[in-house]
């Protein structure tokens, strides 16, 4: 089990939420920063548009928006000032905003590890499993997948593979809820000579911070909790400029078109400054809904990393201070059928894939979205017929338990 710094002050962290990625203000004063909604920047003559793309002002030069926008470059200030919230070292940091989350992750993945060797963990976001599985060995990488919440089989994988650059992991694992001991795996990385990169979608900075524990690249499916309120896809990746800059990590985005657009990134701008606010209630009615389940008679087992029947409870206590999230996973008594009964019977509860709405949102991966994943995968991460995946909104959780109630009668 890994111990913290219990040093971060969340109202402070609130504050940061509120006013982080604020930029120069505008020519006319606006109190937001306006959608810079425009393809391409002009020039006052040939001079500055020479120096714009030779960036010689410092900083972002404005020619075209699939370079750099404004308002995009006030979500990439923002995500990583909170991901960031904590480190001496935070200025060594930047943002890069995508156009969806996978967009961040094949963008990271693809500038750091091309010609080398990856760890994955087992449990992963089905796209990007079926990216690792089926896509990343034709581009020139090798990939194996390892339970990354056993610190032995990481270090085996690694000698096996001395050309591993990097390790892909889930602060919380899509859609098993396993937690991975990121301080451990990242010594581990250092003293191999890889790289860490941690998806902190589910988490989000507000419960864990994996920068801090010592991992190099953060990603975001923006479009959960960043957003929140499921208006927006996007996405982004947080590191040191060093690191941005000596994998060409800008200019592979550049180069493969990923960055957001301004819209969303305003849109996701906004979500973020009620980010603590949200995840709050979301914890809160997590923990709620998990002890529910938990003693459900048609409920085999139910993972939520605030119960103490969680495997990583522990290690969960130790890295996350402020509640456990509002993702719960469980498994039906009644596999495959009885998850697409629940399905079909719930009414305020929404049926749809992704998560960190503020409604509730409920679904069935072995039918849904980890359907695409080789099932070999699944077997080995644990993803069953019966396991459902819940994504507790910020309704009252007395009216979230009475919907899964009575879906559950029909199962």
């Amino acid at each position: 089990m890994i111990e913290t710094k219990n040093k971060r002050d969340r109202k402070r962290l609130e504050s940061i939420a509120v006013h982080a990625g604020k930029g120069k203000r505008d020519q006319y004063g606006s109190h937001t920063t306006p959608i810079y909604q425009t393809s391409t920047f002009v020039f006052e003559n040939v001079e500055s548009g020479a120096k714009a793309f030779r960036n010689e002002e410092g900083g972002a030069s404005h020619v075209y928006s699939r370079i750099a926008n404004p308002t995009v470059e006030e979500l990439e200030r923002a995500v990583c000032a909170l991901e960031t919230f904590g480190l001496d070292d935070a200025d060594e940091y930047s943002g890069m905003a995508f156009g969806s989350g996978m967009a961040a992750i094949t963008t990271g993945i693809l500038s750091v590890a091309h010609g080398k060797h990856i760890i994955a963990q087992d449990a992963l976001y089905g796209c990007t499993s079926q990216f690792l599985k089926e896509e990343a060995e034709p581009m020139g990488m090798t990939v194996s997948f390892v339970d990354t919440s056993d610190l032995f089989l990481v270090e085996m994988e690694l000698k096996q593979n001395p050309d591993t650059r990097l390790i892909i992991l889930e602060s919380i694992a899509n859609p098993t809820l396993t937690l991975s001991d990121i301080e451990g795996i990242a010594k581990l990385a250092a003293a191999y000579d890889a790289l860490v990169m941690v998806d902190n979608t589910f988490a989000t900075p507000y419960h864990i911070q994996p920068l801090e524990l010592g991992a190099d690249i953060v990603a975001h499916s923006t479009t959960k909790y960043m957003g929140g309120h499921g208006s927006i896809i996007g996405g982004a990746l947080v590191a040191k400029d060093e690191l941005f800059e000596n994998e060409e990590t800008w200019v592979f985005r550049k180069n493969l078109g990923g960055i957001a657009g301004p819209m969303d990134a305003w849109l996701t701008t906004n979500g973020i400054k009620t980010l603590p606010l949200r995840m709050k209630q979301h914890a809160a009615n997590g923990m709620k809904v998990a002890r529910y389940l938990e003693q459900h008679p048609k409920i085999d087992k139910v993972f939520y990393p605030g119960l103490e029947t969680h495997p990583q409870h522990k290690l969960a206590s130790a890295v996350m201070k402020q509640g456990y999230g509002g993702m719960i996973s469980f498994e039906l008594s009644s596999g495959f059928e009885g998850g697409v009964t629940l399905m079909n019977n719930v009414q305020l509860c929404t049926l749809a894939v992704s998560l960190g709405a503020v409604d509730s949102l409920i679904q069935h991966p072995a039918s849904m979205t980890h359907s695409v994943v080789d099932p070999e995968i699944k077997e080995k991460a644990g993803i069953t017929d019966g396991l459902v995946r819940l994504s507790a909104g910020i309704e009252a959780a007395e009216d979230i338990i009475e919907d899964l109630e009575q879906a559950l009668e029909k199962c």
